[in-house]
C-alpha cells in the first residue's frame, strides 16, 4: 500500500474532498486509510450498567486508499508516489520533487535521541525532594 499510518494526506473526492488530514490508520486488506477529520460518523452507545450513561460519539469511518494523495513533506504538494531501492532498500518518494516520503532509520535514531534528551533535562530542572521535610516530620513526632 502506498499511504502509511502517519502520512499527511488530501482527499480527492466525496463530501471531504480537499480536506488534508493525518492517517490514523491503514487498512492493506481492504485498501482503505482512516483520516483525522475525514468521515466522520457518529455513534450510539447503549448503556450496559446501572451506573453507564447513553452517548452518542464521533468515530472516523474508513476510506478508499485510491481516493488520498500522499503530501509530500519536502515540496508540500500532493503527490503520486513513486520507488526507489537504496541499499536494498525499497524507498516511497514524490513523483514531483524526488525526495524520500519515508522516514529513515537515521532520522528515527535522532528523533529518539532528541526526546530522550529532552527527557532528562526536563527531570535535571525539576526540584529535587530534599530529606529536610521527612526530618522535621520525624522531629515532631517524638
Amino acid at each position: 500500500m502506498k499511504v502509511k499510518k502517519n502520512d499527511t494526506v488530501l482527499v480527492l473526492t466525496g463530501k471531504d474532498a480537499g480536506k488534508t488530514g493525518k492517517v490514523l490508520s491503514s487498512i492493506p486488506a481492504d485498501n482503505k486509510v482512516k483520516v483525522d477529520g475525514v468521515n466522520v460518523q457518529m455513534r450510539s452507545r447503549k448503556a450496559r450498567k446501572a451506573n453507564e450513561t447513553s452517548a452518542i460519539t464521533p468515530q472516523v469511518g474508513a476510506i478508499d486508499a485510491s481516493n488520498v494523495l500522499v503530501v509530500c513533506p519536502a515540496c508540500g504538494k500532493a503527490t503520486r508516489v513513486g520507488y526507489t531501492v537504496v541499499d536494498g532498500k525499497k524507498i516511497r518518494t514524490c513523483k514531483k520533487c524526488g525526495k524520500s516520503l519515508d522516514v529513515t532509520a537515521e532520522a528515527k535514531k535522532a528523533a529518539k535521541k532528541a526526546t530522550t534528551a529532552k527527557k532528562t533535562a526536563d527531570k535535571a530542572d525539576a526540584p529535587k525532594k530534599t530529606r529536610k521535610t521527612t526530618a522535621k516530620k520525624a522531629d515532631k513526632a517524638e
